[in-house]
């Protein structure tokens, strides 16, 4: 039985006019409200998944829908060479909650944002930024074995993920890896080539690696002796999904930039960087763009999602999901091993049963990552009850079963 057989595939998808870049779909979803999926067959599944971290808010969020409708009658995209009301408010409250998760001194505009529409796009910036920043000679960029960082050509290569490169051969030159939580081999990577270290606080498409409190430690102190940027791609572990408004903040660390996307729109599609306003200072007009970045649309939907991220305290929300759904995960046959932080969360199971368990728990109605062949990946909406959390989990351990 194929694993798209186990989920119950939708026979109208059977000859799909969409590329395979995702393999054979085997559901086609329809409706959304909060946790809650339906099928066109009418079927209702729990999303475990969440858009890959996406949807903090939850599918069809009322108040973000509003916003976006009431934006869409209003002004949709204008070029960049002018301002609009929703990117700059936006571009405020990133620096607001960056800063004060750093650590720096409130009331003051710490760093500037430049707006595009995805993660990976989000990532390349940084890199192209990091590069003007550290001048002509300083190219390099090291990030670690197991990270992910987009799947555009410059992402691909920082990706430590070597079986994703090479079909796609050759990668662009000045990317290296090292191990992940190797303080040596990171300090003997930095050549006086390096121009910053871009690093996953917590590796997502990996499958879900905290780093350790040392190596972000490391990194930070390095970045600083060297005069090297300390990147951090947040695009995953970024607003509220970690219990924090960035998992930088369980490290103590300053970042000079950061990037971030999936959770800032709930599902519209933007993203953002954010850096120092000394590592921005070396951007001339032209020296990048982006059409749709930071459009009206986009960020009015942003502005909404960062609006009811802070009244409802959704960090804290992310943590108490955590606490909650760790220890159910825990007490779950064939799991030996749940770590990650807030709703970030991996379940590693005693064998390559991954995506069998996957297959039987959205035939059952949940749907959950395979993200390893060992291991589960669970990044619900923030807004997941308690009870949908124990409905999930009694799915969940009939799949494992």
């Amino acid at each position: 039985m194929t694993h798209r057989t186990q989920m119950g595939a939708d026979p109208g998808l059977e000859h799909c006019p969409l590329m395979p870049n995702y393999g054979a779909p085997s559901i086609m979803f329809v409706r959304g409200r909060g946790t809650e999926l339906w099928d066109r067959e009418g079927r209702r599944y729990l999303d475990f998944v969440g858009g890959l971290a996406v949807q903090a808010l939850g599918h069809a969020h009322p108040e973000v829908a509003e916003a976006i409708a009431e934006q869409a009658a209003t002004l949709v995209q204008v070029s960049n060479l002018w301002a609009t009301e929703h990117a700059h408010e936006v571009a405020l409250t990133i620096d607001r909650h960056i800063s004060a998760g750093a650590g720096l001194e409130p009331g003051h505009q710490h760093g500037q944002v430049f707006f595009c529409n995805s993660g990976a796009e989000a990532n390349e910036f940084a890199f192209k930024l990091a590069r003007k920043w550290a001048g002509h000679g300083r190219f390099g960029v090291v990030t670690t074995f197991g990270s992910f960082h987009g799947r555009t050509l410059a992402a691909l290569a920082a990706c430590g993920q070597p079986n994703k490169h090479e079909p796609f051969a050759p990668m662009p030159e000045g990317f290296r890896h090292v191990a992940r939580d190797d303080v040596a081999a990171l300090e003997n990577a930095l050549d006086p080539s390096v121009a910053a270290i871009h690093l996953e606080p917590i590796q997502g498409e990996g499958g879900v690696w905290p780093n350790s409190q040392a190596f972000m430690e490391a990194a930070q102190q390095l970045a600083g002796d060297r005069d090297m940027l300390l990147s951090l791609d947040e695009v995953q572990s970024g607003l509220c999904r970690t219990g924090r408004w960035f998992a930088f903040e369980h490290f103590g660390v300053q970042p000079d930039v950061v990037c971030l996307a999936k959770a800032l729109g709930n599902g519209f599609p933007i993203a953002a960087v954010w850096a120092r306003k000394e590592v921005a200072a070396c951007l001339q007009a032209g020296d990048h763009g982006s059409t749709y970045g930071g459009n009206p649309l986009a960020t009015a939907a942003a502005r909404k999602v960062l609006e009811i991220m802070e009244r409802d305290q959704l960090a804290d929300r992310a943590a108490a999901i955590g606490v909650r759904l760790s220890a159910a995960l825990a007490a779950l046959p064939r799991v030996t091993d749940v770590r990650g932080l807030g709703a970030m969360l991996a379940a590693e199971l005693d064998e390559d049963i991954s995506k069998d368990v996957a297959g039987r728990a959205a035939e059952a109605g949940l749907l959950v990552n395979p993200i390893t062949p060992t291991a589960l990946r669970l990044t619900p909406p923030l807004t997941t009850t308690d009870a949908e959390i124990d409905e999930a989990m009694a799915i969940l351990s009939g799949a494992l079963v």
